[in-house]
């Protein structure tokens, strides 16, 4: 939607109006300074509301990818909108959290409206004893397990863009292996 094509919008200082005694009876100036108000009322209309287009929980829907920009998330417009406003409001919070467990389950929910659980802890170890042995060194390998959200798995997960969302948040130095799941997977007595 464009702001500038709202039909009838008032402008909330007319110029007209601010005219000196002498043109307020005068046909002409009023006319013209009417056309003024109607290019200016979409701008005064957006600075007036500009704190609502910065917050992407209200702002238009257009106007997300340009938020989406500016704060690094990439924005697909064949998500529902609810979905992007998410990723938006939420983006600061998932980078800090990119390369660990919470962030990729996070992205992936975000993302693709999927469960996730990782396992794995991608080749780091450490020692609490000063001066010790190095441990034995673990596999570098994360298994990130994807299942649909919804009852007995009615959504379709796109392994593509599942594996996209995993290359982003894994941790450069590790590789994650990714298994899909056809619903939840089954709690062996944890």
């Amino acid at each position: 939607m464009s702001r500038a094509a709202v039909p009838g919008l008032p402008s909330r200082h007319p110029i007209g109006e601010q005219l000196p005694a002498l043109y307020a009876e005068d046909d002409f100036a009023q006319r013209f300074t009417a056309g003024l108000d109607t290019v200016l009322a979409p701008v005064f209309a957006t600075l007036d509301n500009l704190p609502a287009y910065l917050d992407p929980r209200v702002t238009p829907a257009d106007f997300l990818a340009w938020l989406a920009s500016w704060v690094g998330v990439a924005d697909d417009p064949q998500w529902p909108v609810e979905r992007r406003r998410e990723a938006v409001a939420r983006a600061v919070e998932l980078h800090r959290w990119r390369g660990t467990r919470r962030g990729m389950v996070e992205a992936l929910r975000l993302a693709l409206g999927v469960h996730a659980e990782v396992t794995g802890d991608g080749g780091a170890v450490w020692s609490s004893t000063p001066g010790a042995d190095l441990p034995p060194e673990p596999p570098a390998e994360v298994l990130v397990r994807v299942w649909p959200d919804g009852p007995d798995g009615e959504a379709r997960v796109d392994p593509a863009r599942v594996q996209e969302v995993v290359r982003a948040m894994c941790p450069v130095h590790t590789v994650c292996r990714v298994e899909l799941l056809p619903g939840p997977p089954i709690d062996e007595g944890r």
